[in-house]
């Protein structure tokens, strides 16, 4: 075993990134399964990322999202309308999206510009972060003739692999049953109001 002397914290915080240390293990070692956690993708953005600042993670979502949806039409060569538009349902007029981008009533875009390590993640696993699969069935619930979506992830602190896309098509037995839920919630929801308002 090495003993090593630092001078100042930052040089030692410094030091550590990368690194399964005392603190970090918690996040890495995995009990039960086989899935890696989020400490795991942590170590590999903090070796290969450009460190992150300060933004906000919803301000600096914001501030790349027009930039990712650029690349996404370059890569692709497909035309993607940007304008700020709410889908709303035919079942339910409070079952609703906002679309990131549309290519047509059959494809639409939806970006996500997250931190390093989950941008790591989706990539190395192909899949979308747990948290998103719900927004990402959204487009199909709302939108009966959505046959593909273009889950699009864009981090230009990782210049190795800034951009890449999942693609998501239609799986109508889950969209039924979401959609059965969202209008027994709505009504419920009618309901209630109802109750209160009169």
């Amino acid at each position: 075993m090495k003993t090593l002397n630092f001078d100042s914290r930052e040089e030692w915080l410094n030091f550590r990134l990368g690194k399964i240390s005392g603190s970090r293990l918690k996040d890495i070692l995995v009990k039960r399964g086989t899935g890696k956690k989020k400490g795991y993708y942590e170590l590999i953005a903090e070796r290969i990322a450009v460190p992150a600042d300060d933004e906000n993670p919803m301000d600096r979502g914001t501030r790349l999202e027009e930039e990712a949806l650029a690349r996404f039409e370059q890569e692709t060569k497909k035309k993607v309308d940007t304008s700020l538009i709410v889908w709303q349902s035919d079942e339910d007029k409070n079952i609703i999206l906002s679309p990131d981008g549309v290519i047509s009533e059959y494809e639409a875009v939806e970006v996500k510009c997250l931190c390093s390590a989950s941008h790591i993640e989706a990539w190395l696993t192909q899949e979308i972060p747990s948290e998103y699969k719900d927004q990402a069935l959204q487009y199909f619930v709302v939108n009966p003739s959505l046959e593909k979506l273009y889950f699009t992830f864009y981090d230009p602190r990782i210049p190795a692999k800034d951009f890449f896309i999942i693609e998501i098509g239609r799986d109508e037995e889950k969209v039924q049953e979401y959609l059965a839920y969202e209008k027994s919630v709505m009504q419920e929801i009618d309901e209630i109001v109802l109750g209160l308002t009169f």
